[in-house]
Order: C-alpha cells, then structure tokens, then sequence
C-alpha cells in the first residue's frame, strides 16, 4: 500500500527537521546556564548578574575572597578532589574483583548477592545516607562522621558501576580466552590475570571515569555524613553560601569542577579508544560503549 504524501505532513514527528529542532532546544536549554555561569566567574566585579570585564580574579586575583585564597573555598575543593580519587582507588579494584567473583559463582548466595549489589540503582541516595547516617550515630563503629563516613558511603553507593560495567565486558569476552590459557598450563589466577584482565581494561577505564567524574558531584551523602565545616565539599559549599551574598568565586568553584570532571572523561575516552584500537566493534560504537551501553 502506498503512503499517501499529505501522511508526511500531518505526522511532524517523522519530520527530520522536528527532532532536530527539539535536540538543539533540550541542548540550549541544559547548557546555556552552565555556560553562563562559567562566564561569570571571569567576571571582574562582584556582580553574578551583571558583567563588568574579564579578569581571573575570583580564581587566584582577589586576596581574600578568590578560590585561591579563601581558605575555606580552598578546603571544599581540595576535599572534594581528595574524596574522588580515594573513592575511585577503592571502588574500581572491588568493583572489578566482585563482577570477576559473581561472573565466575554459581548458585543462589552470588545471585542474591547480585541482586543487592543492583539494588543501588533503585535505592534512593538520599535514603542510603540517612540508613548511613542512623548507623554511624546510634551504633558503636570505629569511626565517626567525616572523610572516612564519606568515603565508605560513597563507595558503597559507587561499586555497583564498574561491577556491572565489567560483567558487561565479561559477557562480550567469554571463557574461551582463560580456558585456552589454562589449557596451555596457566593457573585460573594466572590466566585472570595475564588474560582477562589486560581485556578489561577499556571498561576499568570507563568505571574509573564514571566513578570519579560522579563523586566529585554528588551533594547528598557528602552532606549527610560530612562532620564539620573542614569536610564540606564544593557541592555542598556551594550549597551553604548561595543564599548568603554570594560572589563570583561560587561560580569559578563549580567551573574548576566541572573542568575537572571533563577532564578525566577526556583523558578516560582517549585511553579507552586506544585500549579498543583492535576492538572494531567498541570503536564503532565510540562514546556509548565508552559510556557503558551493551
């Protein structure tokens, strides 16, 4: 049966023009403010609203109040870089050791085990760390709120993305690598780790990019488990002083951030595609299979 011509036109969504209309919409719309939020922290007055020249001055200018020299800007942002690589050297080893462990058991322990490692996904972050929070305060644990509260909150709420990032990669791989290593008389830990594991490592790069980029942004367990002023992080500072006078050195704090967030996604895509050179089907897929998509 042909497709009548006006069906074109009473059906726009079919339209090319359309969608791409509503992709650069939803674009503006998400990046415009970041941009202009960026573009203030360059500005030369105290204004987050209205601009007055470029000048680096809440950066390192300003004496008293830029990043550079506000020591309590200073310790947000060294406390938030501190929690992302102590969180990440933690979380991608167990996160790779626990999809190698529940890849290789069978039975109904690792299955459930599975099941509550996936359960992050659903939970909401800010009822884990109220639970977090609750245990620390009421229960008798060696250690207290703060940076280790923090990093143990973060790492539990984290493992679950490089645990399923590398089944992924496990699954595509199969068993047929170790076996002939194995048969060729490697040990099953040799084999794991002279085989399996130089193989994994485009999605161990992927986890440890995700991993790090979402920790530096998370606001919601850094706060609840945050002891004192010393352990509030940029999202959390940002948080407490946008209400109070607030100067374009907020601005510069958050684009240090997101500088560095893009920064490790660069440096972990550009590693990725240079672990999957040979790899023709990842590097075809490019970003998305950078971005753990199947």
């Amino acid at each position: 049966m042909t497709r009548s011509p006006l069906a074109w036109w009473r059906d726009p969504w079919r339209r090319p023009k359309v969608l791409i209309g509503v992709t650069a919409a939803y674009l503006v719309w998400s990046l415009l403010p970041v941009l202009i939020a960026v573009l203030f922290s360059f500005n030369n007055g105290k204004s987050r609203t209205s601009w007055q020249g470029f000048s680096m001055r809440w950066y390192w200018g300003d004496q008293t109040r830029s990043v550079w020299h506000d020591a309590s800007l200073h310790a947000a942002l060294v406390q938030t870089l501190k929690l992302g690589l102590i969180t990440t050297a933690i979380t991608v080893p167990l996160g790779v050791a626990f999809a190698i462990g529940m890849d290789r058991w069978r039975g109904r322990l690792p299955e459930t085990a599975n099941v509550v490692m996936l359960l992050s996904f659903v939970i909401p972050e800010t009822l884990l760390a109220v639970a977090l929070l609750f245990v620390i305060t009421t229960i008798a644990v060696p250690f207290s709120l703060g940076t280790t509260a923090q990093v143990i909150g973060l790492v539990t709420f984290q493992l679950s993305y490089p645990a399923v990032l590398v089944r992924a990669r496990l699954a595509t791989i199969g068993r047929q690598y170790e076996e002939a290593a194995m048969d060729l008389g490697a040990s099953p830990i040799g084999a794991v780790r002279r085989i399996i594991l130089p193989m994994l490592m485009p999605a161990i790069f992927a986890s440890t990019v995700l991993v790090f980029a979402d920790v530096i942004d998370d606001f919601v367990l850094v706060r609840y488990l945050s002891g004192d002023s010393s352990t509030e992080t940029t999202s959390v500072k940002i948080y407490n002083t946008a209400r109070a006078a607030p100067t374009p050195a907020l601005n510069a704090l958050a684009t240090l951030m997101l500088a560095a967030a893009l920064l490790a996604v660069v440096i972990g895509f550009a590693a990725y595609r240079l672990l999957t050179r040979s790899d023709t089907a990842s590097a075809d897929r490019g970003i998305g299979a950078f971005a753990g998509e199947v």
